[in-house]
């Protein structure tokens, strides 16, 4: 059995709520993760929401659970809805501890559960969020932000790389570069190899433009360096198909008849690399809100996490959705299936 772990996020937040909902599905049970945080908060959570909760709440008195105790003062001035330094810090010292037994190689991988990174820098801890903590603690320099889901019409799997994250859209254009790119796409094929079993894939990659700068008309990033700049990625990876730059305006138009069916289009990209945040994360949202699952790629272990934020509006009220959580789950699962799978190959050619 893979053995998984579950930072179980801001305790003012949602994540204590939805790792017990989740944790309340026989076939997530049944795979028997341990949750790092501290036992008197998810013992409160389940008292609370108990008797209100929309769906079913595991009992933390029959799960397996790191205890990281925090201190009495501290949890006092934590309250669900309110966002400070105390659920900062207590949700980071949670990461670390995962983050630590995970690369001492007690678990295989690691599912991480809503934290807010106001609340983090109100504690000290500068990070612009889990996925830098992650790579950070693994000693890795190499890592991007990819989504995954599973369409639940069509059995559809989407894949989606960011080339750029959490910075201004101002920023973009400066930061996006040749060797930027090289870094993503790198990152790309080996996740699609390695986490999918995916080993001739054909990619879609985003224009940066409107229509892909038309020729220089809407812009000239395309032209300039992009055009130029795929053109040799095709000559060092002769064993993926790179389609691009696409429109990004029509760029997800299969994807979205691939999720929602009925009919699924054909030659469709195992995956797409979109280069600013919300061009990637509008459409992936708009299609599998409660399915799709962020993934940190590059890691020497699988980390995934749900695709949405603590929710403080409704924290507290029992009215939590799991069912992020739950395919953060089996997406951990799943991936580290076949790393283990891929690791196996390399060793017998090895042997060979």
């Amino acid at each position: 059995m893979i053995r998984l772990a579950i930072s179980i996020g801001d305790p003012a937040g949602i994540g204590p709520e939805v790792v017990l909902k989740a944790l309340a599905d026989p076939a997530v049970a049944a795979l028997r993760p341990v949750l790092v945080g501290s036992r008197s908060i998810l013992s409160r959570t389940y008292a609370q929401l108990q008797p209100r909760s929309s769906q079913p709440i595991a009992d933390p008195a029959k799960l397996r659970i790191l205890d990281i105790p925090i201190d009495p003062l501290l949890e006092r001035s934590i309250h669900w809805g309110v966002e400070n330094a105390a659920a900062g810090a207590t949700s980071f010292t949670w990461l670390d501890a995962a983050l630590a037994a995970t690369t001492a190689g007690r678990f295989a991988g690691v599912v991480t559960a809503p934290i807010s990174k106001a609340a983090w820098h109100s504690a000290g801890h500068a990070f612009p969020g889990q996925t830098e903590v992650c790579a950070e603690r693994a000693g890795v320099d190499r890592f991007g932000m990819a989504f995954v889901g599973r369409s639940p019409q069509t059995g559809w799997k989407l894949c989606a790389l960011l080339a750029t994250t959490h910075i201004p859209l101002h920023q973009v254009p400066v930061v996006l570069t040749p060797e930027l790119l090289d870094h993503k796409l790198d990152l790309l094929i080996t996740m699609l190899d390695r986490d999918l079993g995916i080993t001739h894939p054909t990619i879609a990659i985003a224009g940066l433009n409107p229509h892909s700068g038309e020729g220089g008309q809407l812009g000239t990033e395309e032209r300039d360096w992009l055009i130029p700049w795929l053109a040799q990625a095709r000559d060092r990876y002769p064993n993926a198909t790179l389609r691009g730059p696409i429109p990004p305006d029509t760029m997800w138009v299969t994807a979205g008849q691939a999720w929602f069916g009925p009919t699924m289009p054909a030659g469709l990209p195992d995956a797409y690399l979109a280069l600013y945040h919300d061009q990637g994360l509008i459409p992936v949202k708009l299609m599998a809100f409660d399915r799709a699952v962020n993934t940190t790629i590059g890691l020497p272990f699988v980390r995934t996490s749900p695709d949405h934020g603590t929710a403080f509006d409704i924290a507290g009220q029992g009215l939590a959705n799991p069912a992020s959580m739950i395919e953060a789950i089996h997406w951990a699962i799943e991936l580290t299936e076949t790393r283990n799978q891929w690791r196996d190959r390399v060793v017998a050619t090895y042997r060979e």
